[in-house]
């Protein structure tokens, strides 16, 4: 039985990050990683560097063969090709990092726990190895999280069923791609293929479209969506699902009124979330606790109930965010070596983003939570079309949105709906966390022509 320093189970990207910061300092570690595609991690692999890719491609295709199905699939097509080429690169850069460690050793199988100390690492069934077990000093869990398949009747096994980690692998582009769930994931892939020429309807079992967004800013999306030929269908309750001569045909029901509809279409994706990937790990044997949703608790430094064992990740449910993952290992890495200061409750306020056409990005409380909250609050708005670099873009859809509290003229809150969203809230996070008063981004000196230089005009008012 080989013994190890660290034991990590998952190669994503806190996983890989911490692997290399420990062998550098001499600790022998261990990598688990159950299959080879998902080197890496799932953000690299099935997440968000091929969904972000794919979004920028359908946003050239919409400008150049909008409502041209047949020349829009053909560059459908060829995206794929390049995505699949990116992935494989930095799939291939990954392992490279690791191998050329000498103090780390990768392992292909699935592990799982046989005692607090000891892994047992099953090989993949190909691979035709029997099961071999290793010891870890530390241990590190890592492993994700993995789609949820909600209980609909012919889902299962259904070709024209698929999950944000598969759609991406079919070749033909769906004319009528249903879609159920609208959160991030079932927006962004709404967006994407919409932008490739499908028609897309979003069936969302929610009363509320984006409930914890803004409701401005959500109001502004959903136009914006109809805009691109995208159909959200509210307070829709999935019942069924069978296959056609054609496709797939979707039957559900309105919660509002118990009407029955039948939806038809070429492919359906499942957005309904993802899950902690635990179930597999064993982690009864080893003391570690789960909670309902079968994500490992864990403290704020990111220790489970058993001292040396260790989840970083998707693997401990909350937000599922990639940078989250990277902070993680951030704050491992200053109690293992540092001041032992960093803790999960360092990061708030949390900034997010949307990947949709145009994107949309928020971070701390929406207007109707200041509100509820108590807060005196002022609230400044600026429509996407009075920044000129929007009109440069020939993106001008969208507003920007700022909540700041009139007793300390600090900012609350921010919602961005417009081009480069998800870069102009980082600079809205940056001024949050920091502690500066909004002052600081009304009268900061941008480059011109930029979206950044909007923020002089939202914060204005202030």
């Amino acid at each position: 039985m080989k013994q190890y320093d660290a034991i990590i189970i998952g190669f994503g990207k806190g996983g890989k990050l911490l692997a290399t910061e420990l062998a550098n300092r001499n600790w022998k570690v261990a990598v688990i990683e159950r299959s080879p595609e998902m080197y890496g991690g799932t953000c690299i692999n099935a997440g968000c560097i091929p969904t972000k890719t794919m979004i920028n491609e359908s946003e050239f295709a919409e400008r150049l063969y909008q409502d041209d199905y047949k020349k829009q699939a053909k560059l459908y097509s060829l995206a794929l090709k390049r995505k699949d080429k990116l992935v494989t690169f930095l799939r291939e850069k990954n392992v490279e990092n690791l191998a050329g460690n000498l103090n780390i050793t990768l392992y292909d199988g699935t592990a799982s726990f046989i005692c607090p100390n000891t892994i047992k690492v099953t090989p993949s069934p190909e691979k035709n190895e029997k099961p071999f077990e290793l010891t870890g000093k530390e241990i590190f869990i890592n492993t994700g999280s993995t789609p949820i398949l909600p209980a609909i009747d012919g889902l299962k096994n259904n070709r024209y069923v698929y999950t944000s980690e598969t759609l991406l692998h079919a070749d033909i582009l769906p004319r009528h791609l249903l879609i159920i769930g609208s959160g991030a994931i079932g927006l962004e892939f709404a967006t994407m293929y919409a932008g490739f020429g499908s028609k897309v309807t979003i069936l969302e079992t929610g009363k509320r479209f984006l409930p914890r967004a803004d409701r401005e800013i959500a109001e502004y999306m959903q136009e914006s969506l109809k805009r691109k030929n995208i159909e959200v269908r509210l307070n829709a309750r999935v019942q069924s699902l069978h296959d056609t001569a054609d496709g797939i045909t979707a039957a559900y029901t309105d919660a509002s009124d118990g009407t029955p509809y039948f939806l038809e279409g070429d492919a359906l994706l499942v957005a309904t979330g993802r899950k902690p990937m635990t179930d597999s790990l064993d982690l009864e044997k080893a003391g570690v606790q789960v909670n309902e949703q079968g994500a490992i608790m864990v403290d704020e430094q990111l220790r489970t109930a058993v001292p040396h064992i260790w989840a970083l990740g998707d693997v401990k449910g909350g937000e599922m965010y990639d940078y989250l993952s990277i902070d993680d290992f951030r704050i491992i890495r200053d109690t293992l070596f540092g001041k032992k200061e960093r803790t999960t409750e360092d990061r708030y306020p949390v900034p997010y983003a949307i990947f949709t056409d145009p994107p949309m990005a928020h971070i701390g409380l929406t207007e109707e939570e200041a509100i509820k909250q108590g807060y005196p609050i002022k609230v400044s708005r600026l429509p996407a079309s009075a920044i000129p670099r929007a009109r440069t873009l020939q993106n001008m859809d969208g507003m920007l949105k700022a909540i700041v509290n009139t007793d300390t003229e600090k900012i609350i809150g921010c919602s961005l709906f417009c081009v480069d969203a998800p870069e102009l809230i980082n600079l809205v996070a940056f001024v949050m966390k920091s502690g500066q008063k909004s002052s600081a981004l009304r009268n900061f000196i941008f480059t011109h022509p930029s979206m950044s230089e909007g923020l002089n005009g939202l914060f204005k008012a202030f």
